[in-house]
């Protein structure tokens, strides 16, 4: 058999997939896993596409099957697994070779790796894959970080096997080092956001207007046909119209209040602190997984404090302004945090080809997102997209809708962390004249750090223990 075009060492749900669907195109691909009982199973299932597969048991037979220079992309968990599968796949790797990292891996350990890699003649790309097993079967979106040298091998496969929106692939890469592990952290603190006001307002509209779950999804699909059309909106519309064949009763009625993560969303507020950067609306979406997670506290304090029982009068329409407003402003903090990055580690990230490949194939494609990859090409005012004249006004039209629906919520004793951390970055935005002017003369009572003056340059200081 001919040598393979590509390897993908790793076979669980991601991995599988995104054999599959390269061979699917045309591609000659060699696999392998750890446990290699699961690799005659994988093959087997692969029908007629087995004939482009070639599989291996062992590293050193995995890459002499391969082309040369080889490229190989790892889909295994990130952290220490992926540092101990370099150190044992480099003895069988020569000049010119790409090791890529598919995983959800910390950018700063992509960063690193790269730093370690270079000058040895190997060259490291972190990946970022979004889309799911479905994505990555039949199209995911794909962000890559690496060599111009990485870029250029890994190029024909990845453009071959990515989502498209309007015949473009919706791949590309996107600087050095980290910069593709970086933005899909982002995309993932985005999704949190996301997914978190999608179930802010289902629980408006579920504890707050007393509606079952059909009715709200029903709700959902009316939405999925405006400015709100998104896979998220629509698979929540179907997810709370399925009925669980067991009880009879919709399959969200029987699930756990309890949600997990995996640790991206979480990264993305790490990282935006770091930057000096706001992610209210992520932060609130993580601190609400972070509560799930203690059922038996919440359970403890409702008991102690009681449950809200106040009803809510919003209108349909307004929580759909105000689900579309804190949609827009969740990229909008995304975004700015991902050109913090850009600055900071020089990567010349360009926000409007992110946005671009956003709009098919991953988790947060919507219809948005072709408005924003629009509003970055315009340049916006202070790089602040909520400046660009389209945005700004369809916030304009929004926000105050969101106001409403956040203020009737905590009226009601309804929680809405990811909303109303929304709303306050907007208003902070909004005012002027802030309060931190205050802040500056609290420090300089109790530190003596100094403040500025209004009326003259320079770092100046009261004696505030006077009179």
């Amino acid at each position: 058999m001919a040598k393979a075009d590509i390897g993908v060492y790793g076979l669980g749900t991601m991995g599988s997939a995104l054999a599959l669907n390269m061979a699917d195109k045309g591609f000659a691909v060699a696999v392998s896993n750890r446990e290699t009982d699961w690799i005659a199973p994988f093959v087997s299932e692969a029908g007629a596409l087995a004939a482009r597969i070639i599989p291996s048991d062992s590293l050193e037979d995995f890459t002499n099957s391969l082309k040369t220079p080889r490229v190989i992309l790892f889909m295994i968990p990130s952290g220490p697994p992926m540092d101990a599968m370099i150190d044992a796949i480099r003895p069988y790797l020569g000049d010119g070779d790409t090791i890529i990292d598919g995983g959800n891996a910390d950018f700063n350990d992509t960063r690193r790796r790269s730093a370690a890699l270079a000058g040895s003649g190997l060259h490291y790309v972190g990946m970022g894959v979004s889309g799911g097993e479905e994505g990555a079967r039949n199209g995911p979106s794909m962000m890559v970080g690496g060599s111009a040298h990485s870029w250029e091998q890994l190029r024909p496969m990845v453009e071959a096997i990515a989502a498209r929106f309007d015949g473009a692939p919706c791949v590309a890469h996107l600087g050095p080092d980290g910069a593709g592990h970086f933005v899909k952290t982002v995309h993932n603190g985005i999704e949190y956001a996301d997914m978190q006001m999608i179930a802010e307002t289902y629980g408006l509209m579920r504890d707050g207007m007393g509606w079952d779950a059909p009715r709200i999804g029903a709700v959902f699909t009316r939405w999925n046909d405006g400015p709100l059309d998104s896979f998220l909106t629509e698979i929540t519309a179907k997810t709370l119209q399925s009925l669980d064949p067991a009880t009879h009763q919709p399959v969200v009625d029987v699930i756990v209040d309890r949600a997990g993560q995996k640790g991206t969303g979480r990264w993305t507020v790490i990282e935006a602190l770091k930057l000096g950067q706001s992610a209210s609306a992520i932060e609130g979406a993580v601190a609400a997984r972070a509560w799930s997670s203690e059922p038996e506290a919440r359970n403890a304090v409702e008991v102690l404090y009681g449950k809200s029982t106040a009803s809510l009068e919003i209108a349909e329409d307004i929580m759909e302004q105000a689900l579309l407003a804190g949609r827009i402003l969740s990229h909008a903090q995304g975004f700015a945090v991902l050109q913090a990055a850009s600055e900071a580690f020089d990567w010349s990230l360009d926000p409007a080809r992110i946005a671009e490949i956003w709009r098919a194939g991953c988790i947060i494609r919507s219809a948005l997102l072709d408005d924003l990859a629009s509003a970055f090409r315009t340049d916006p005012p202070l790089g602040q997209l909520i400046l660009c004249e389209p945005i700004a006004a369809r916030l304009s039209r929004t926000v105050p809708a969101m106001r409403q629906t956040v203020s009737a919520a905590i009226s009601a004793g309804l929680p809405v962390p990811a909303l109303s951390g929304a709303l306050q970055y907007f208003d902070s935005l909004a005012r002027a004249r802030g309060t931190t002017n205050l802040i500056q003369a609290q420090r300089d009572f109790f530190g003596h750090h100094g403040f500025e003056r209004t009326d003259s340059p320079g770092t100046h200081h009261a004696d505030w223990h006077q009179g």
